[in-house]
């Protein structure tokens, strides 16, 4: 069941429906079809094959749409990388995924011609979307336009063929190449259309980065079943809620951060959304204050995902939520959960210990890193580095990283819990919470708060709100730091690391 014949079968049997919206320009299966065959005949011709990595540095584009179905096609692996990348990182990702093109955007074009000479790839495979006279690049549209719309010669793909390779956000350090093999993204595709009630006559809009292995948790399904999917070139919320409307959206995948600014907008509501059937959070933890006001707003509608991209999931269903809002709800069909101690040993419901998963989705393992991928995968099993437990049901409930642990005074303390509490207060419109070094406890928590001026303009005032709340002294916080935003990852996760750092830095 390889990849390679989705697209050309909704092109023979579902030609004249609507497969792409973008920016205002729509594209039936079998218009877009026809792009995507240019394009992996145009690879074919830089005499690109099965097997070569092709990386991209873009924003989300029509362009980067045709290049993940264009490399199923050829056999060719896609390497999606943040256009956030500069420097040492563009050039160590790049060598380290043996590169042989790269598709890159204008904008790009300073940092690559500050670095190229490093870079592992043959000149001639330098490929801009949308600038024709860079020098020492080929033009994507001028590739594009001059090769057969036809099929490209079949390609045999098995099921352990690489499809991407995907690297980490490096949130929790060195970054590493995620291999998904064909078979893996069509886990994705069967598995996550029936999660998430996926079908030929859905609408899929997408705001989020296309880098991001989350957005996979949509387009997947809609390569399968050969439904609309409308693209965003980036996330705005006027926007956002305008065009769902326009386009009867019924599915949208969103991380906590586009859910809280989403949550601001008088509009955003069951009257001017009626056709929507899903909103599901994912990449982060949503607190639950914001989980009941969006059910109120949008009531039997929201899912939420916890996984990684390693290939471990849970998801919480919209028919579950009622019963389980603090969850992050139960392994799908085919895969398999444990929490354990540290020895291994796994562990009643209510006990917290790491969460451990397996299931179709599992990576094979880190590129070119096998001592990593031990650590990752023992005797099967995934491990997450997150810490959670069960409930009587089987309900998956996070606690938090096990990195993040604050430990204070010798006593565990989860960040997760103090800002579940912090959130509350009516002026706090987000929050993270992290340790810091104290000379008496050796840890101390600290909470990063973006505040609504007219509801709270006083950060002490909010620390001693949160800490006359709080279950006990060592999650009392020490200092309440007010930032306008928080940093973001290309995924549009919390840095809270970052935060941490500048806090430190002074």
């Amino acid at each position: 069941m390889p990849l390679n014949t989705l697209a050309t079968r909704h092109a023979r049997y579902r030609p004249d429906h609507t497969a792409v919206v973008f920016e205002g320009q729509r594209f039936t299966h079998r218009e877009f079809n026809e792009r995507i065959n240019r394009l992996a005949n145009a690879l074919r011709g830089l005499g690109l094959h099965r097997g070569d990595k092709v990386a991209v540095v873009l924003d989300n584009s029509l362009e980067l749409l045709e290049v993940y179905q264009a490399v199923a096609k050829t056999g060719m692996v896609v390497v999606p990388l943040s256009p956030l990348l500069r420097g040492d990182g563009l050039v160590t990702l790049l060598n380290d995924a043996d590169s042989a093109a790269v598709i890159t955007m204008k904008r790009m074009v300073e940092h690559f011609d500050a670095v190229r000479d490093r870079i592992d790839i043959d000149p001639g495979r330098y490929i801009l979307t949308d600038d024709p006279d860079s020098p020492g690049y080929r033009n994507y549209n001028e590739l594009t336009s001059t090769v057969s719309s036809d099929e490209p010669p079949w390609v045999e793909v098995t099921d352990d063929d690489p499809y991407n390779i995907i690297y980490s956000s490096g949130t929790t350090g060195q970054p590493k190449g995620i291999v998904h093999t064909h078979y893996i993204r069509m886990a994705y595709c069967t598995g996550f259309a029936a999660s998430y009630r996926i079908k030929p006559e859905s609408v899929i809009l997408h705001s989020g980065s296309l880098v991001f292995n989350g957005a996979f948790l949509t387009l997947m399904p809609a390569f399968y079943v050969g439904a609309t999917y409308v693209l965003m070139p980036g996330f705005d919320v006027r926007k956002m809620i305008d065009l769902m409307a326009a386009e009867k959206v019924t599915h949208v995948m969103v991380v906590p951060s586009q859910i809280i600014a989403l949550l601001a907008e008088p509009d955003f509501n069951e009257e001017n959304l009626p056709h929507l059937e899903m909103i599901c959070s994912v990449g982060a933890p949503l607190h639950l204050e914001h989980k009941e006001d969006l059910a109120r707003k949008l009531p039997n509608r929201f899912y939420e995902l916890y996984g990684l991209t390693e290939g471990f999931v849970t998801v919480l269903d919209r028919d579950d939520f009622p019963a389980k809002p603090g969850s992050v709800g139960v392994p799908p069909p085919l895969y398999e959960m444990r929490i354990v101690g540290d020895d291994g040993t796994e562990l009643p419901p209510g006990e917290v210990g790491e969460i451990v998963g397996r299931g179709p989705i599992t990576m094979p393992g880190y590129y070119k890193r096998p001592d990593l991928t031990a650590e990752a995968i023992k005797e099967g099993w995934l491990h997450s580095g997150d810490l959670g437990y069960v409930d009587e049901d089987g309900f998956l409930f996070l606690v938090d990283r096990k990195k993040d642990l604050i430990i204070s005074g010798g006593v565990n303390v989860y960040p997760r819990d103090i800002e579940e509490i912090v959130i509350q207060h009516p002026g706090v419109t987000d929050v993270a919470v992290f340790g810091v070094p104290d000379d008496r406890w050796g840890e101390t928590p600290v909470a990063a708060v973006r505040l609504d001026p007219e509801l709270a303009s006083n950060p002490d005032e909010v620390r001693e709100w949160v800490n006359e709340r709080v279950d006990a002294r060592f999650q009392k916080l020490h200092e309440v730091l007010v930032l306008d935003e928080f940093p973001l990852s290309v995924a549009g996760k919390t840095l809270r690391r970052v935060i941490r750092d500048n806090y430190l830095e002074g």
